[in-house]
């Protein structure tokens, strides 16, 4: 990986951002595509911004 601190492979079980985006990206447009599609696009942006924040102050 160019620019990685690794020398050769990241270590097993490591969420990298290629790997992150590729498994997270596609569904997550999907989804505020169709919300978008509905007219519910802030509404759905809404609900995912408190959840990340209501589960971040939980974690903490």
């Amino acid at each position: 990986m160019p620019g990685s601190p690794y020398l050769d492979e990241p270590p097993k079980g490591l969420w990298t951002w290629p790997r992150l985006l590729r498994l997270v990206g596609l569904p997550a447009t999907a989804f505020l595509a169709a919300c978008a599609y509905y007219g519910v696009l802030f509404e759905a942006l809404v609900i995912i911004t408190t959840t990340m924040l209501a589960v971040n102050w939980m974690v903490r």
